[in-house]
């Protein structure tokens, strides 16, 4: 087992859940569809591309202080909406993402409506060829995360087409059974479109960066930065591109199936692993508390 499987923390409540869940105790939470979105902007140098990477507020529910891509749940309006589309359909998209094309056209109106409402960034524009031009678009992005505005509406009102040939699928995560909010997520990977800036200010956020990809996991393996398994591990896979376009590329070949982290109780030993990514296993003696 490679070394730093070993050194991997062990998440507070994680112990007495996953017993929980071996005992049949706990019923697993039903995973949420979620997108999320890697945004990548080149840099013009060997050190290839940045990553935009938001640090989640400690206050929040899930993942709190944890650096991450803008990303969130799918909206079910999205799935039944009349759309002005642009790039591959949404029955492209579905055998691209495992699912029907309904959920495939709400996974990809997700992608890019969080990259809107926490990133600032819009993978729309008025034609094919064209994204929209910069403006302040702060109203628009608040009635959307409020769900006051639905993205279709949005794209309407403004004459816009959603680019879906901006993205590139890149991998699917579903959150181990045994944890207390769940997600079924594909991760996607964008290029910062010419003329568009990311937000300096999240409201989710205390802190916007762009790092390479490099960058992020020697803070993340340093102790510095925060992440989840698959944050981490879609940054290590980014390592080797030298651009954007590079990675987009790259995203055609990788396989979309799910990565789940299963968990494994040997009295006092717990081990979790998620299969194929033997660096991200946890394992350790963990007693079970007893009361009185």
């Amino acid at each position: 087992m490679d070394q730093r499987a070993t050194t991997l923390p062990m998440p507070p409540g994680w112990p007495a859940r996953i017993r929980a869940a071996e005992a049949g105790e706990l019923t697993p939470p039903v995973p949420r569809q979620s997108a999320t979105v890697v945004l990548l902007r080149d840099t013009g140098t060997d050190a290839g591309p940045e990553a935009y990477l938001l640090r989640r507020r400690t206050s929040m529910a899930f993942a709190a202080g944890m650096y991450a891509y803008p990303g969130g749940g799918v909206d079910p309006r999205d799935a039944e909406a009349e759309l002005g589309w642009a790039g591959p359909g949404p029955q492209e998209w579905a055998e691209r993402l495992g699912v029907d094309a309904r959920t495939a056209q709400a996974v990809v109106c997700a992608a890019v409506r969080e990259t809107f409402e926490e990133a600032g960034v819009l993978l729309a524009g008025p034609d094919a060829d064209s994204v929209a031009e910069p403006r302040d678009w702060t109203a628009e992005r608040a009635a959307l995360e409020a769900h006051e505005l639905s993205f279709a509406d949005f794209l309407r009102d403004h004459g816009l087409l959603l680019r879906s040939d901006l993205l590139a699928g890149w991998a699917r995560w579903i959150t181990p059974a045994f944890e207390e909010r769940r997600y079924d997520t594909w991760f996607f990977v964008a290029a910062l479109p010419t003329g568009q800036r990311a937000a300096r200010e999240v409201g989710e956020a205390d802190r916007v960066a762009w790092l390479t990809p490099a960058e992020a996991v020697r803070g993340y393996e340093d102790g510095r930065f925060g992440m989840l398994p698959p944050t981490v591990t879609v940054l290590r896979e980014l390592t080797p591109v030298r651009s954007a376009a590079e990675a987009l590329g790259a995203a055609a070949d990788r396989s979309l199936e799910p990565v789940l982290g299963r968990a494994e109780v040997r009295g006092e030993r717990l081990t979790v692993r998620w299969p194929g990514y033997d660096e991200l296993t946890i394992d350790g003696t963990f007693p079970e508390e007893r009361v009185g």
